[in-house]
């Protein structure tokens, strides 16, 4: 029997967008700032600043897929090794947010971790989100740390800073040719 949550019946939405934003926020960190180089955080507002509700949505949607498609492949790196990607990931994923309370709020935490589960046991963040209602304001930065803290996590287990984006950059460029 097929889930409501089952990621066939999600909008991927604007991965490219999302993967552009992630990717940003990478480049900041692993070069030392905590935030993007002023031209590329000067691209990232123009672009947030030009999208309509349609266009914030798939953003949105965009995001997570990101966190299913990094959720899918941890999932998979960690079976490899006889391990369970919840238990692994999930733990670490929670206590780096607490650590993070300017960007994360507290009360977020607990959505960002059901995201994570939903989509480490295959469901869609999206549609698993969105049984509890619309997302909110203050949901936006944590949905944005979470798909970063996953990619970093992919980063820090392949040892290659673009790993990540790499990942989905080339799952974008297969879906195009097929």
């Amino acid at each position: 029997m097929s889930s409501s949550c089952d990621p066939s019946y999600a909008p991927a939405g604007d991965v490219g967008a999302a993967l552009m934003v992630i990717d940003s926020r990478l480049k900041a960190i692993y070069d030392g700032t905590t935030e993007a180089a002023p031209e590329q955080q000067e691209l990232i507002d123009q672009f947030t600043a030009s999208l309509s509700p349609k266009g914030a949505g798939d953003v949105l949607d965009g995001a997570c897929t990101l966190i299913y498609m990094f959720m899918n492949w941890l999932r998979m790196a960690y079976e490899d090794h006889d391990k369970d990607v919840i238990e692994c990931v999930v733990p670490q994923l929670v206590a780096t947010m607490r650590m993070m309370p300017r960007s994360v709020r507290p009360e977020a935490i607990p959505t960002m971790a059901g995201l994570v589960i939903a989509a480490g046991t295959g469901l869609s963040p999206s549609l698993w989100r969105k049984q509890y209602g619309k997302w909110t304001a203050k949901e936006m930065n944590p949905l944005e740390a979470t798909a970063f803290l996953l990619a970093e996590h992919i980063n820090r287990l392949t040892d290659d800073r673009d790993f990540a984006t790499r990942l989905i950059a080339e799952a974008l460029t297969k879906a195009i040719q097929d």
